[in-house]
């Protein structure tokens, strides 16, 4: 018969420190691999965009916003491309978000749990990681030959508008289970409805992590340009759609989302592929300009996290 050796209190308190001094030991070189890791992609983006600040930013001025496009470097600028990237982005987000957070809300709080359910939720995952290649293709066969649409501003919302559906629904969906489950239940016993829980709980709560992953999937959206050529926009266009509201019979007008269109990416796009070093920095000055329309919907959607947290009171 074999016996276990036996070992002192203070030899398994040694143990327990050397196991715990170990761990500690890797979770400060994690802690040190990550850190270098942020600085490093911060160093990276800071001397990409200082590099484009100091080509672009001598060329910022009402001239380069107010003019078209032209041959002459020297007179060229991006009315066209950031007004058509404003109305793409306005058609993009009226149809994506009240659709992808209304399929979010039905799968997470409506739907039932079945076969038909997870296969749904498996391919709207896997449809985030599609390369946009195939949405533009896909709107082209959809939009512009089925439905008719053309190259227009209407076809390239909704084409974008498909890209950044599954994100919209995989971030609501994420930030609708944050919800404490204690939540619903108070609000279950009090009377409430499974809408006004719904409406008047899980929306509110989750707003500001829907509207983080609605920022995500339009900053994604807005620099596109693949899916955008697929559909037809234009390299070049010295014209503005019509205006919502040059129409005297109507209050509002409807006509530029049949409109002809380019947008901001497909214009630099157009001028670094030149040889000319002025285009180059004119392509430099549409970056900043893409960049800065980027950092302010992000300011909007902070904004926005921050109104409805200090009416939150969990």
């Amino acid at each position: 018969m074999t016996t276990l050796p036996l070992t002192s209190p203070a030899a398994d308190v040694d143990a327990i420190r050397r196991l715990i001094a170990r761990h500690k030991t890797w979770d400060w070189l994690f802690g040190l691999l990550g850190v270098f890791a942020l600085m490093f992609a911060m160093l990276v983006f800071a001397m990409l965009f200082g590099q484009m600040l100091k080509n672009g930013l001598p060329h910022l001025s009402w001239d380069f916003f107010t003019s078209f496009p032209s041959r002459r470097a020297a007179s060229a600028g991006i009315l066209s491309a950031w007004v058509g990237t404003v109305l793409v982005m306005l058609v993009t987000a009226l149809v994506a978000v009240p659709l992808g957070v209304g399929a979010g809300i039905y799968l997470e709080e409506y739907a039932p749990k079945n076969l038909l359910t997870d296969i749904i939720e498996i391919n709207v995952t896997n449809l985030a990681g599609v390369p946009s290649i195939i949405y533009g293709l896909l709107a082209l066969g959809l939009f512009v030959y089925q439905f008719g649409l053309g190259q227009s501003i209407a076809a390239a919302g909704l084409t974008l508008a498909l890209l950044i559906l599954p994100v919209v629904i995989v971030a609501t969906r994420e930030a609708i289970r944050t919800i404490p489950q204690n939540i619903r239940e108070g609000a279950y016993a009090c009377g409430a409805t499974k809408w006004q829980v719904v409406s008047h709980h899980v929306i509110p709560y989750s707003l500001p992590g829907i509207m983080t992953g609605v920022i995500i999937g339009l900053a994604r959206a807005i620099g596109e340009t693949a899916p955008i050529i697929t559909i037809g926009a234009l390299t070049f266009i010295a014209f503005l759609p019509p205006s919502p509201f040059g129409n005297p019979d109507q209050l509002i007008s409807f006509d530029w989302l049949t409109a002809p269109f380019t947008v901001m990416p497909i214009q630099m796009f157009n001028w670094i592929s030149r040889p000319e070093e002025a285009f180059q920095a004119n392509a430099a000055a549409a970056g900043l300009v893409l960049v800065v329309m980027t950092l302010s919907m992000n300011a909007v959607a902070i904004w926005i996290r921050y109104h409805f947290r200090k009416k939150i009171k969990w």
